[in-house]
Order: structure tokens, then C-alpha cells, then sequence
């Protein structure tokens, strides 16, 4: 019998729990878990150490925007120091994940439903890219460019990721390019054409009014 997108989110989150620290960019700790400043130890029970932000997407509609539900150390402070956290994400038909990297973590991405054109470019500008399909890993190596597209007609998709650091960061390349007033000159060089083509370009990532 087919799973359900439900069922195959809560497989996603069995196959994906498990310790990234062969991955990980985070320190070791010297205690069993890092207690926030300011909070009495003596006090934690386990609601310290449960996330109920994912709670939302169990029943949630289809979605109509490329979205993305973190459960990092700054949404679950229990996670500083466990070198691991996660994140959701939802396609819609079309949509994409732009370039972007991590610079502290790998990223394990496990296809829940749908299918994505994902890939990456490494240290030699090679490219690799693979269509995936539900039930498939793809692993993006740390710190290197890469992207994800929902290459489907019509259906949406889901994917979650695990990262080996509780802080894994994300610099989106066209918004750190054309979104942090580099001077246009020198992106005109940069990119080889002219500097009003780089003020349309920037001009797509200025703040809506």
C-alpha cells in the first residue's frame, strides 16, 4: 500500500534522525547538553528538549510558495552543542531553492514526496545533478553551491533536511551578490556585461514598498 505524504514526512524524520557528528561543524561540549544563560538546570524537564514548531505542517494545504521550516539552535536552543537540526522543505510546482551554501555543515536531503532537480558545483566548477524521486537521498557536500527545483508540471514536493551543525547558516548567492550594495561597477566586471544590466538585476531584489 502507497504511503501517505504524512507518513512519508514521519519516515523522513526516523531516517534522518541519527548523530551527524562525522559531519559536523560544530564544537564539542564538555557537558551532556548546553544550558541557556539564565536558566536554572534544576528546573529543565523535557519540554526543553522537544520542538513542536513542525506541528503545522502535519495537516497542512499544498504549498503555493517554496517555504521553509527550520528547527535550528536559534528555533530549539536544546540543540547547541548536538551538532544536528532541520529543516522542510515545500515546492511547489516550478518553484526553486536558489543557489546557495552552508558554510558550516553538509546537508542530507531525504525526497519525501514529489521529484527535484538538485545539484551542486564543486571546488572544480563541476557540476553534478540528479532528478530525484520520493524516497531518495542526496547528500550536498559542505560549503558548496547548490540548488534545488521542483522540475514537476503541476505537483508540489517535500523534502527535509539534516544538517550536521546546529547553526549550519545560509548565504543565498543572488541575494548576497545583488542584495549587499556591491559597488555595480564592479559587478559589471565581475559578470562581463554592463552595469545597467546589473541594476535591473539588482533591482528585482530590492525591498517591495
Amino acid at each position: 500500500m502507497a504511503l501517505t505524504v504524512k507518513q512519508r514526512f514521519f519516515l523522513a524524520i526516523l531516517v534522518l534522525a541519527f548523530p551527524l557528528s562525522a559531519i559536523s561543524g560544530d564544537p564539542d561540549i564538555l557537558s551532556d547538553f548546553v544550558v541557556p544563560i539564565g536558566v536554572n538546570a534544576t528546573l529543565l524537564g523535557g519540554n526543553f528538549f522537544t520542538y513542536t514548531g513542525m506541528r503545522p505542517l502535519i495537516n497542512s494545504d499544498p504549498p503555493t510558495n517554496f517555504t521553509v521550516t527550520k528547527a535550528t539552535m536559534a528555533e530549539f536552543p536544546a540543540l547547541n552543542g548536538q551538532s544536528v537540526s532541520y529543516a522542510v522543505l515545500e515546492y511547489p510546482a516550478g518553484s526553486v531553492n536558489p543557489p546557495h551554501t552552508h558554510p558550516r555543515a553538509a546537508e542530507l536531503l531525504f525526497l519525501t514526496y514529489g521529484i527535484l532537480e538538485v545539484g551542486f558545483v564543486d571546488t572544480t566548477s563541476k557540476l553534478f545533478t540528479q532528478i530525484l524521486q520520493a524516497g531518495d537521498i542526496f547528500v550536498f557536500p559542505k560549503g558548496l553551491v547548490h540548488y534545488q527545483f521542483n522540475c514537476a508540471d503541476s505537483d508540489f514536493a517535500v523534502a527535509v533536511s539534516a544538517f550536521g551543525s546546529a547553526a549550519a547558516g545560509t548565504v543565498s548567492v543572488p541575494s548576497t551578490v545583488f542584495a549587499t550594495n556591491i559597488d555595480d561597477e564592479i559587478l559589471a566586471k565581475s559578470f562581463k556585461t554592463d552595469v545597467q544590466t546589473i541594476q535591473k538585476l539588482k533591482a528585482g531584489f530590492a525591498p517591495k514598498a
